[in-house]
């Protein structure tokens, strides 16, 4: 297995070398833009350093393919301390997985080194990343959309639930899904149902009804997770309502 890291202004014969030598190949943008990128490293060309070599492979793929499998592509992205936002980060992924072929986008939380220029930045939040993952996986595996993700009005995610919980949330609590006759992708909108679940919940159904939250957990569905938002045979399941846990404020 072969990683290697394309490096910003690098000529096209070493991309192609690399290309048929790697399994994986790493361009990491870094920054969401080139506004953001600029701030982060005003060095650095967006485009024509760091873009380009997804063109040329995206271009060149066929060509690739005759000698070696085209190898995978990833990239990386430095999350907070350029003032982007979530909606910048994923619209950049979601662009380069749908026109760029590109295999996996990583987020990097922000962690202020001192003795950098960026020491007095703030500390970027680990749930921010994780939540950013959350919603790169929505539009990988999932069928989501990015105009699907929940972002505020500042084009963030919310810190306080995953994003597929706030979606189903505002489009599922009054409009349940019905598992014995869903489709796939109604399926993954669910929270607790993720591809394996959906595709077992699709095997299962050749073979009887489900009826019973029991049916969903032997599927290896989350059950509480998904019981407010589906149907079993025409009927919301019976669910025990999450607590909500009250904040003492002193006076």
């Amino acid at each position: 297995y072969i990683h290697l890291k394309i490096m910003p202004g690098a000529d096209y014969a070493q991309i192609e070398r690399a290309a048929r030598l790697a399994d994986r190949l790493s361009i990491n943008l870094e920054g969401a833009n080139e506004k953001r990128l600029a701030k982060l490293a005003p060095k650095k060309d967006f485009w024509n350093e760091l873009v380009a070599p997804f063109t040329w492979i995206r271009q060149n793929r066929q060509e690739l393919g005759r000698w070696t499998k085209p190898p995978s592509l990833t990239t990386q992205f430095v999350v907070g301390p350029s003032g982007e936002s979530d909606r910048e980060l994923l619209t950049t992924a979601s662009n380069l997985y749908q026109h760029y072929s590109l295999g996996r986008a990583y987020y990097s939380a922000f962690n202020p080194i001192q003795g950098t220029s960026f020491e007095n930045k703030a500390q970027t939040p680990a749930l921010r990343e994780h939540r950013l993952y959350q919603a790169d996986w929505l539009l990988r595996f999932y069928n989501f959309t990015l105009s699907d993700l929940p972002f505020d009005d500042t084009g963030n995610l919310s810190l306080a639930n995953d994003p597929k919980l706030i979606w189903a949330r505002a489009h599922l609590q009054h409009r349940p899904v019905e598992l014995n006759h869903a489709s796939r992708v109604e399926l993954l909108r669910v929270p607790g149902i993720g591809p394996k679940t959906a595709e077992a919940i699709i095997s299962a159904r050749r073979l009887g009804r489900l009826t019973n939250l029991q049916h969903l957990k032997d599927v290896g569905g989350q059950a509480t997770r998904a019981a407010p938002y589906i149907l079993l045979d025409g009927r919301r399941p019976a669910y025990q309502l999450p607590l909500v846990e009250a904040q003492v404020i002193d006076s």
